[in-house]
């Protein structure tokens, strides 16, 4: 759930943190429903107020998601919890060590076929339990993560790691998405069982 409150200009503003004053309302976490409410002006009858809650507003908590996604991951980064490059990927992942994957979205079948590989030859071919992710730019990721050219990255298991798993997936079941189905084995390497979801 996503808190809205109304601001002294009378618009509506996302409130992620859930700390900021004043009559607030909740919202499924959810892009398009986000987007009903503000077509159905439902924010008003909410808030008991007379606001307006902008047309982009979806966009709006769609861009703060992700800035706290790269945030957390930029954190994990700085605290050992992240590597970059598709050998150390696939490395960490072969080992067990890597909680989720982040690939960018420039990246090609070709690459995340082989991290995928990696964990089926550690797991002899069982689904994965490790979830990937292409919901960043290579711009993003870079800049997040301070590398030039961040295709593959792998976010390990830990503190700094969870933080970074539970914004990733906030974004994805934002997005639509359902929150560990974006599987490197599901997807790339053809497989129709679905993934584990995680929470």
């Amino acid at each position: 759930m996503i808190r809205f409150v109304a601001a002294p200009d009378g618009t509506v503003v996302p409130d992620l943190k859930r700390n900021l004053p004043g009559r607030g309302c909740w919202v499924s976490a959810e892009r398009s429903l986000i987007d009903k409410a503000v077509a159905r002006k439902l924010f008003a009858r909410a808030l008991k107020a007379d606001v307006s809650a902008s047309g982009d507003l979806g966009a709006v908590v769609d861009d703060l998601l992700v800035r706290a996604a790269l945030g957390a991951a930029g954190l994990a980064r700085k605290a050992g919890a992240v590597v970059l490059g598709a050998a150390k990927v696939e490395a960490a992942v072969r080992s067990g060590e890597a909680l989720l994957v982040l690939h960018a979205r420039e990246a090609a079948d070709d690459g995340m076929r082989k991290i995928a590989q990696a964990w089926r030859s550690r797991v002899g071919g069982a689904a994965s339990l490790v979830p990937a992710y292409k919901l960043f730019s290579e711009a993003e990721l870079g800049l997040a993560l301070g590398g030039a050219n961040v295709i593959h990255a792998a976010v390990l298991a830990g503190g700094p790691g969870n933080a970074v798993l539970k914004r990733v997936v906030a974004l994805d079941r934002y997005r639509g998405g359902r929150g560990g189905d974006a599987l490197v084995v599901a997807e790339v390497a053809g497989r129709n069982g679905a993934a584990e979801d995680v929470e």
